[in-house]
């Protein structure tokens, strides 16, 4: 059990040596990766405001072209209506 424990102290020290990785490292890791996200979060934010607030636009617009051609509609029939009273009065 002696043995394993020592050549699990020695595996452990040279990779600690070899690539560096002590707790300064894991915390400069930690801070890039804070620091990363305190970048990309407005970005990622505004990119999903952005695409709610265009969805809402489209189904807006797509309202409004149904209103307008309702609107055409109705006003074309009361042009028939009224002109149907004009012709009616005039022969009457």
């Amino acid at each position: 059990m002696n043995d394993k424990n020592q050549l699990l102290d020695e595996v452990d020290e040279i990779v600690t040596s070899q690539y560096g990785l002590n707790g300064g490292f894991f915390i400069t890791i930690l801070l890039l990766i804070i620091f990363t996200i305190m970048l990309l979060f407005p970005k990622i934010y505004l990119a999903q405001q952005i695409y709610y607030k265009s969805r809402d636009i489209a189904k807006l617009e797509a309202e409004y072209s149904t209103l307008k051609e309702e609107n055409k509609r109705i006003n074309s029939s009361v042009e028939k209506i009224k002109f149907k009273n004009q012709v009616l009065d005039t022969i009457f």
